[in-house]
C-alpha cells in the first residue's frame, strides 16, 4: 500500500471514537501494523524523552516489544539516558509518523527488564551489533573515531564466536499512564484521543478515553 492509498483508506473520514479499540495497546498495534505495511524506514523508531535536573533530553531508540505490560527498548544503562532514568523514572515516548499525518505520545515510568530477558535479547542480535555494544562506552568522550574502531576490532578478536552480554547493557519497559493518538485533519481541525490509566479495580486495569481539542 502506498501513502495515497493509505490516506484514502484510513483517513478519508477522519478518526472518530467508534474507530478506536477500548484497549490502547490493541489500538497501538493496529496503527503500528498499518505503518509496517507501508514498508517505511525504521517504523519502530521512537523518540525517548528523559529529564535530569529539570532539563529534558531527547533521542531516538527502537521499540523492540509491546504488550499490555508496556513498551520495551534496550540500551547501555551507563549512557546519559540510562543515568537519567536511574534518577527519574518518568519518561515520554513519541512516534512521529508525520508522513501519514499521525503520531502517538506515551507518558509513563520505566522499569528494568530481568537479566534473563537482557541476555536473551542481546544474544539474538547480529554479531556486529553485539561487538558494537561492547565497544561503545555510550555517551563518554572519544579522542577520535579511530579509538572507537580500535575498540570494536578488539571485541571482534576477543569474542569471535560467543559474545558475552555486557553487564551494563539491558532493557527498559515503559509502563504507560497516558497514551495519546493524534491524526491530522483538514483546516488544522485535528483528531486527538487520549487514554488515561485509571486505578486498578477488581476487574483489572481500566482506561478512560477522551477527545481533546486540537
Amino acid at each position: 500500500m502506498n501513502l495515497h492509498d493509505f490516506r484514502r483508506q484510513y483517513q478519508s473520514k477522519g478518526l472518530d471514537r467508534q474507530d478506536l479499540d477500548n484497549n490502547p495497546f490493541l489500538q497501538f498495534e493496529r496503527w503500528m501494523s498499518e505503518i509496517v505495511e507501508l514498508d517505511t524506514s525504521d517504523p519502530t523508531a521512537m523518540i525517548l524523552a528523559t529529564v535530569e535536573d529539570k532539563q529534558p533530553t531527547q533521542r531516538i531508540v527502537l521499540l523492540k516489544q509491546v504488550d499490555e505490560s508496556g513498551f520495551v527498548f534496550f540500551t547501555n544503562r551507563l549512557s546519559s539516558k540510562g543515568k537519567q532514568m536511574s534518577k527519574n523514572k518518568f519518561v515520554s515516548l513519541h512516534f512521529p509518523w508525520h508522513f501519514v499525518n499521525r503520531q502517538v505520545i506515551i507518558q509513563g515510568s520505566v522499569e528494568l527488564l530481568s537479566r534473563d530477558e537482557d541476555i536473551d535479547y542481546f544474544q539474538s542480535r547480529p554479531k556486529a551489533s553485539q561487538w558494537a555494544a561492547r565497544a561503545s562506552k555510550q555517551s563518554e568522550p572519544l579522542s577520535s573515531r579511530q579509538e572507537l574502531i580500535d575498540c570494536y576490532e578488539n571485541e571482534k578478536q576477543l569474542y569471535p564466536d560467543h559474545v558475552p552480554t555486557p553487564d551494563d547493557w539491558g532493557g527498559y519497559r515503559v509502563v504507560p499512564s497516558m497514551i495519546e493518538f493524534w491524526e491530522g485533519g483538514e483546516d488544522r481541525l485535528h483528531n486527538r484521543f487520549v487514554y488515561e490509566r485509571q486505578p486498578v479495580s477488581s476487574t483489572g486495569i481500566q482506561w478512560s478515553i477522551s477527545r481533546l481539542s486540537p
